[in-house]
């Protein structure tokens, strides 16, 4: 099995940092079944390729070990004849998890800033075993933010005839952080080869929660990923999609299921990312601009963006608040607080408030952000909002999303004059919001920027809007 991972981010060979693979060496690790090999093809300043190539011992992987029941081989002699050892599958999950544990993390000693940011990233899979075509990994990976090509394999180049085979070479190429990257393969090339080499137990459910924070809740394939990441345990795949669920209630802003944020209903354009990771992905880039090490999630729901926090360790400290205690027990279990090692439990803080009123625990902070959270607040509560946030708190930075009201007749499934979420109180026009934005920045002493999120419209500008607003004095004192 290989997988090869490139990327021309300069300089590339920073590469071996992330992945704490030396490009100069070949190196080799003993896995149950078998060898691990990384190597780098090549390693130049302007392009960097790590291959991982797996070699599956039949005999080791066969003996004493209780095979999961969705495993096809099952006749007499399949754990010794099969595709096991040429064809990606969880083999080469597991690979990927022993290999390469620290840059699933998201941790990188000598680059932790670079760990946290996005790259351009080109990775290939040449033999994977796809049940359900080259369409389904299309409609699993583009929806993370991947261009995807999946060319099926012949079942004979010789005999064209005969049609394709149950493989594809997969190619994979986006700008996503290394950790988001190899998490969505941990998960999705079981789900593709939908059987695993190991017997499924309920620990399983953990594994695929933390391999898919802030992505897989959102996912619109999510019941089909956990159903075969589960190899099919009914009971197991019940009790994901119920933490799953209990994920995206806690979240906020929730979706309606009639209408995706990022496309619109039904014909939703499955190449591209969702609107809820490329509005993170631009609240992340605005906080590294900011050059703020000490960040506070205002209304955080259950976590999604403290948990890309917490994997940067540009940030020393990071805060949740949240009115809901629900909202911060599942963002707790989201962060795996009580697993964390001890350093990076003393950089997270939980803790309930209401925006509307003064705490003076989140007075100080560096940055602030307030992330689909305004629109839920009755009119009439926005100026205590304005004076709890920007009056007592007063952040060096306060970085603000909502949705702009004029996008919303692109969305199919919308009714005129809904909202798109239920316990959404108002929406704004973008002029509307530009206006929001430059009273409450000319009245607390701060200066302000304005852009979107998402493909913008020519004529309706973008389906999210996104202001970042600076404290006066803050600007002054990096002079």
């Amino acid at each position: 099995m290989l997988l090869t991972l490139t990327t021309t981010h300069q300089p590339a060979t920073d590469l071996g940092f992330l992945l704490v693979k030396h490009p100069d060496r070949v190196q080799e690790f003993g896995l149950p079944a078998g060898t691990a090999h990384v190597f780098y093809p090549e390693a130049t300043e302007q392009r960097c390729t790590a291959a991982l190539l797996v070699e599956v011992d039949p005999q080791r992987l066969g003996v004493g070990r209780r095979r999961a029941a969705s495993t096809p081989e099952s006749f007499t002699l399949g754990q010794y004849v099969n595709d096991r050892a040429y064809a990606a599958s969880s083999l080469l999950s597991s690979a990927l998890s022993t290999v390469f544990r620290s840059a699933l993390r998201g941790v990188s000693r000598d680059r932790p800033e670079l760990a946290g940011t996005a790259i351009p990233l080109s990775i290939r899979v040449p033999v994977l075993r796809c049940r359900g075509g080259a369409e389904l990994a299309v409609r699993l990976f583009a929806p993370l933010g991947w261009a995807v090509a999946a060319a099926p394999l012949p079942l004979d180049e010789q005999h064209p005839e005969w049609g394709d085979s149950r493989y594809v070479d997969l190619c994979l190429t986006g700008t996503v952080r290394l950790a988001d990257a190899l998490n969505h393969l941990y998960v999705l090339l079981p789900v593709l080869d939908d059987a695993k080499h190991y017997w499924v137990a309920p620990d399983e459910i953990d594994k695929l929660l933390r391999a898919g924070a802030g992505w897989l809740a959102d996912h619109p394939e999510r019941a089909l990923i956990t159903r075969r990441y589960l190899t099919h345990r009914r009971a197991l795949a019940g009790r994901a999609m119920a933490r799953l669920a209990e994920l995206r209630l806690a979240d906020v802003p929730v979706p309606d299921d009639s209408v995706d944020e990022a496309t619109g209903p039904a014909v939703a354009d499955p190449r591209r990312a969702s609107l809820a990771v490329r509005r993170r992905a631009a609240v992340l880039a605005a906080l590294a601009a900011s050059g703020a090490s000490r960040v506070v999630d205002l209304g955080c729901g259950g976590g999604a963006l403290l948990t890309a926090l917490l994997a940067d360790r540009r940030y020393t400290e990071v805060v949740g608040v949240d009115v809901s205690a629900q909202a911060l027990t599942v963002a707790a279990r989201r962060l795996r607080l009580d697993r964390l090692p001890q350093r990076q439990q003393d950089r997270v803080r939980l803790w309930q408030s209401a925006l509307t009123y003064r705490d003076d625990r989140l007075r100080g902070y560096d940055a602030a952000v307030l992330m689909e959270v305004v629109e839920h607040l009755d009119p009439a509560r926005l100026p205590a909002l304005e004076d709890a946030v920007l009056g007592h708190a007063r952040p060096g930075t306060l970085v603000v999303t909502t949705p702009n009201a004029e996008y919303n007749v692109r969305y199919e499934g919308l009714p005129a004059g809904r909202f798109r979420h239920p316990d959404h109180r108002f929406e704004w026009t973008r002029a509307e919001f530009a206006a929001w934005v430059d009273r409450v920045a000319a009245e607390h002493g701060y200066t302000a920027t304005i852009s979107g999120v998402g493909d913008p419209d020519p004529e309706l500008g973008h389906p999210t809007q996104l202001a970042v607003l600076t404290a006066v004095a803050s600007r002054e004192a990096t002079r």
